[in-house]
């Protein structure tokens, strides 16, 4: 079975280990799983967050955080799809949950969070929500 959306998996095993209250999880690395594990640390979203090279493989390892025994990451879901991409320029930057969440972008500059994106006056593509 071949992989049709990475980061939807890579999101899927965030939502799942929070749920099971799994303290790490591991997951098949790239360069852009490893940006958004970035933003998401710097969001202040997970703990933190190592690749690790197993021979020809890379590993991304994310360390979970939690708050009073409560996952922070109360919900992530992936925006952009490889079906249907979604777009914005720096004045359409959606706000999640009314500021308190947290928009990641594929941005010329690399992966940003909606912050940063705004910071920089760059747009680009919508790849994720998280509060």
């Amino acid at each position: 079975m071949s992989m049709q959306d990475p980061i939807a998996d890579m999101l899927t095993r965030v939502r799942n280990a929070g749920a099971a209250g799994l303290k790490k999880i591991e997951m098949p690395s790239s360069k852009e799983k490893a940006a958004i594990a970035a933003v998401l640390k710097e969001e202040g979203y997970i703990s933190d967050f190592a690749v690790l090279e197993d021979g020809a493989k890379r590993i991304l390892t994310v360390a979970l955080k939690y708050y009073q025994g409560q996952p922070v990451i109360e919900g992530i879901q992936r925006v952009s799809k490889p079906s249907c991409r979604i777009h914005c320029t720096c004045k359409e930057i959606p706000k999640v949950r009314g500021g308190l969440g947290t928009v990641v972008l594929s941005t010329p500059n690399g992966i940003l969070s909606g912050r940063k994106a705004k910071e920089t006056n760059c747009g680009g593509e919508v790849l994720l929500y998280v509060w």
